[in-house]
Order: C-alpha cells, then sequence, then structure tokens
C-alpha cells in the first residue's frame, strides 16, 4: 500500500491487495479511478491456459474432500522429495481451496474436521487471512491494469527480508507477508490513482523519505524502506499500529499477522505461497491473472473471460 511518513506524508489504503483478489479495501483515501472507457486496452496471456479446461485447478464439488486433497497437498508442500512441477500443482491447489473455504463459512463444518491436528492451525490460519482479506475487497466488474511477472528468485527475496530485519528490527516474515498481500510478493506491476507504485506499493513521496535514494520498483529497496516505515512507526512496541499505518484497515492488520506468523513458524508455508497465483476476485467469480497478463486500461470481466476460460 501507499504510505504516509510518520509525521506528514499521508497514506492511501485503497491500493491493490494481491491476495483479497485484486479489490480495493476500504479507507479514508482516494480509491483506484475507473477508467475511460475509450482508452485502449492490451491484453497478453499465456499462449495455452493451465489445465485443458481453463486457466485454475480443479477442485472437489463438495468441502470434505476440498479439505482431504488440500491435506494431501500440503503434505506434498513439506515433503523433500515432491518434485518441482507437484509442488507448483500442489500450490496451485492450496491456493484455489483456501480461496473457495475463505468465501464459505457454510461449509467449516464438513471441512475443519477432515484436518489432522498437525495441520489444523495452518488450516486455520489461512482460512482466517483470506476471510479478513475478503472482507475489504468487494467484487468488481472490471479486470485491473496490471503486468503479471514472476517475483524475484525466493531465495533473493528471503535475503532481502533478512536484511531488512538486520537493519531496522522489523521482523522478515512481516515483510514477507506484507509484500504477499501487497503484490503477491512482486508479481503485481500496477500504479494507483494515487501513483502508489512497486513490489511494496509506496507513494513517491514516501518512498523518498525511507528509500535513501533508491528504486521503487526494485524489491531490495522497496523491502528495505518498509522495515524503515515499520520500525519508524513504532513496530517493536505496537506492531498492530504499525501494520495500521501501513493501510488503515483492521482486516488488513489481521491478514498480514496471519500471514506472518504461518511463514516465520513454517519453512514450507513461504515456499508454498511463492507458487501462488495473482487472483481478481469479481462479479464473476475468481479470475487467475497468468504471468504474462498485461492490461492498459480496465477490462470489463465478461470480456476476459470471453477469450480466457477459468
Amino acid at each position: 500500500m501507499s504510505r504516509s511518513n510518520a509525521i506528514a506524508l499521508p497514506i492511501l489504503t485503497a491500493i491493490v491487495l494481491a491476495l483479497a483478489g485484486c479489490s480495493q479495501s476500504p479507507g479514508p483515501t482516494t480509491p483506484r479511478a475507473a477508467a475511460d472507457p475509450n482508452s485502449p486496452t492490451t491484453v497478453t496471456v499465456a499462449a495455452t491456459p493451465r489445465t485443458p479446461d481453463g486457466a485454475q485447478p480443479r477442485l472437489a464439488s463438495n468441502p470434505a474432500q476440498i479439505a482431504d486433497d488440500l491435506v494431501a497437498d500440503e503434505h506434498a508442500l513439506r515433503d523433500p522429495s515432491t518434485g518441482e512441477a507437484a509442488l507448483v500443482a500442489a500450490a496451485h491447489r492450496q491456493q484455489a481451496a483456501y480461496r473457495a473455504l475463505g468465501l464459505h463459512p457454510d461449509w467449516d463444518g464438513a471441512a475443519r474436521p477432515r484436518i489432522p491436528a498437525a495441520l489444523l492451525d495452518t488450516y486455520d490460519r489461512n482460512v482466517d487471512a483470506r476471510r479478513a482479506l475478503n472482507a475489504i475487497t468487494p467484487a468488481r466488474t472490471t479486470l485491473p491494469a496490471w503486468r503479471i511477472a514472476p517475483p524475484a528468485p525466493a531465495d533473493q527475496l528471503l535475503g532481502f527480508y533478512h536484511q531488512a530485519e538486520a537493519e531496522t528490527g522489523v521482523p522478515w516474515n512481516y515483510l514477507a507477508a506484507i509484500n504477499l498481500v501487497e503484490t503477491r510478493l512482486g508479481s503485481i506491476d500496477g500504479v494507483s490513482t494515487a501513483d502508489a507504485q512497486g513490489p511494496m506499493q509506496f507513494l513517491p513521496a514516501t518512498f523518498a523519505a525511507y528509500g535513501q535514494g533508491g528504486d521503487i520498483h526494485s524489491p531490495h529497496d522497496s523491502i528495505i524502506a518498509a522495515g524503515r516505515y515499520l520500525a519508524a512507526n513504532n513496530f517493536v512496541n505496537d506492531h498492530d499500529h504499525a501494520i495500521y499505518r501501513y493501510n488503515h484497515a483492521g482486516d488488513y492488520v489481521r491478514a498480514v499477522n496471519q500471514y506472518a506468523a504461518l511463514i516465520g513458524g513454517d519453512p514450507a508455508a513461504f515456499a508454498g505461497y511463492y507458487r501462488w497465483d495473482v487472483y481478481c476476485r469479481t462479479t464473476s467469480g475468481d479470475v487467475l491473472l497468468p504471468i504474462g497478463y498485461v492490461a492498459t486500461a480496465p477490462i470489463p470481466v465478461a470480456d476476459y473471460l470471453a477469450t480466457h476460460p477459468q
């Protein structure tokens, strides 16, 4: 999200939320403006969908089976013998399952009892984070003017988070969680109406105060700047307040805390999240925006779905 400096710079709380499904969170500032309907639109996507019948992984038709399949994928993500292709597939199904479960509290009675005790904390935190983000992301009628690209290498990102922790005292897992929620670890390249930019979504004026001459679009520079910003807002004594300063929404704080706990407590969590896709929550349901998606102006959801089955 866009930032304020600890004294005077304005904060914008209505920017992109990668995990929230690319809708905007409510806040005291101007939301993303609608595009001029006459503006040109460019869309480029992967040449073929991920599966024969659409972009998204197929889930079971009942919540108990979704939970059973999710458990299998959680185990696969923690198994050192799982190959990369299988890890990617498991992470994609994991993400889709948590998104579906997050939308259906009425499934809890059927799904949650299927989760073994060893995975119950993982399940509860992921579902709660998803529901917190749903609460601040109304469904859209258009897809955003973004470019979706691969994130920086995972080891590189982890190095940046740890460097920021060493320099600022802000735990690395909180920086990773914010990076995850803001831009899906840098996969989303988009600019807000208020000009918030880069992997950690800074206003240029705020970045100038905390970036120390760096590049707002650099994962390294923006992650370090985010650590400085959170430290300046007293993260060490009141981390909820500092996160709230990052985005003025209690549900945002709740989601970041849940993902931070998961990332900090289980190495498999970040590895799974790193392989997640970018989704947009729309009036027609979740829409996956694959790596290679490029749009110069918002696209009506129906127009996109006509040529990109989900």
